[in-house]
């Protein structure tokens, strides 16, 4: 059996992610918020930290596009700043995520002596709730957004190791792996040139939806306190600052609420589409 060829399946993979319409809203959605996050200092140059009380609780106008919250400040700016917050947080987390759990899944579904030490303190990290253990961690290092990052590395990171560690165990056991085996290839050039790539699909569709999460999960840390310290500006401290100003500023709490929810959506439905269209299993059944 011959090793599947990642570069000649390229093209047909595109061509189905093309004609995959939850795929192409999910990607539309959530493109507009990374370009949004990326073009912050040119659509929202006010800075959002900049208080006015004279111009406190305006509701959305020409001039507040978003309104301004209770010190006055620019809710668009406020937004706009939050959402590249939201995207630098969740990329980091993937990248984090990416490489550690890549290489703790890849060594634990490879070497099977390790399989068990590994994967025992794997479960006790995802015995916990996400959103406690995140509380937990966040609460030992500080709140700040690079601790903030840290606590959903280790929050996340024992998914993609699972994720990882079950296509190994399966990719391990393929005629072309063992016959790289038989031709003397090492260990690791075994999982850098012939189990690694073929590993790839369900990894980046977890990935996907590890974004999701943790973008989530660092507005729920804002919003209760143990996230970035105000006045930086995430949708999860605006909402937070707005709960009580829910009746007379609505805007506040729901603009940014909003936001997250796109966000949010964008991203489940674009790793939908990749879980339909790089799941084989999937395929067979369509």
């Amino acid at each position: 059996m011959k090793a599947p060829d990642p570069i000649s399946s390229t093209r047909a993979t595109l061509r189905r992610l093309l004609h995959h319409r939850l795929f192409l809203l999910g990607s539309v959605l959530f493109g507009i918020i990374l370009a949004v996050a990326i073009l912050a200092p040119l659509i929202a140059p006010i800075n959002p930290n900049k208080l006015s009380m004279r111009t406190k609780f305006q509701p959305p106008s020409r001039d507040f596009l978003f309104g301004t919250d209770n010190f006055g400040r620019s809710l668009w700016s406020r937004v706009i700043w939050g959402a590249q917050l939201s995207m630098y947080i969740g990329a980091a987390v993937v990248a984090i995520n990416a490489i550690l759990g890549t290489a703790i899944g890849a060594v634990a579904g490879y070497f099977r002596r390790l399989d068990n030490m590994l994967m025992r303190v794997n479960d006790a990290l995802m015995a916990f709730p996400a959103v406690l253990l995140a509380i937990a961690v966040t609460a030992v290092l500080g709140p700040s957004v690079n601790d903030v990052i840290i606590a959903l590395a280790i929050v996340y990171t024992p998914r993609t190791v699972r994720i990882v560690r079950s296509s190994v165990i399966v990719l391990r056991e393929m005629e072309y792996v063992q016959a790289a085996r038989a031709a003397g290839a090492g260990h690791w050039r075994i999982l850098r040139r012939h189990i690694l790539p073929n590993a790839m699909a369900p990894l980046i569709v977890q990935l996907s939806f590890l974004f999701a999460y943790a973008v989530l999960t660092e507005a729920t840390l804002s919003f209760l306190g143990v996230g970035a310290v105000p006045p930086t500006p995430t949708w999860g401290n605006i909402m937070a600052e707005g709960r009580q100003y829910m009746i007379d500023a609505p805007w506040i709490i729901t603009i940014p609420g909003a936001a997250l929810m796109i966000t949010v959506l964008g991203l489940n439905l674009l790793g939908d589409g990749l879980r339909d269209v790089l799941d084989p299993r999937l395929r067979i059944q369509q």
